[in-house]
């Protein structure tokens, strides 16, 4: 078999690299604009708590990014609505946080 069909192709290693990279951009992104706007990690981090609609409202009222961030958490399965509709990061979106801001971040990751 050609060495060629054994390695992934070079733009799919470079777009998985842009979408990680934009992916932890909008996790660095949700923390810092929660931070500012009085919420703590866990806020997203654990299952049973996330952000409320009227929040994202205010979230997305008050910081235009809020927006395209969410919908990129979203996109790629880091984060989701939990049952009570609240806002919430997956099992990868928590492992993700945990990898870059350490375990006090991520507790249940």
């Amino acid at each position: 078999m050609p060495a060629e069909a054994l390695s992934p192709a070079p733009q799919a290693i470079n777009a998985a690299f842009h979408i990680q990279r934009s992916l932890r951009h909008c996790l660095s992104s949700a923390a810092e604009l929660l931070y500012e706007n009085g919420h703590v990690l866990e806020t997203i981090t654990l299952a049973q708590r996330g952000l409320a609609h009227r929040e994202l409202e205010s979230l997305n009222h008050q910081h235009p990014s809020w927006a395209m961030c969410q919908q990129v958490l979203e996109e790629s399965g880091a984060a989701t609505f939990n049952d009570y509709g609240r806002f919430v990061l997956t099992a990868m979106g928590r492992e993700l946080m945990f990898d870059m801001f350490g375990q006090g971040a991520a507790d249940c990751a």
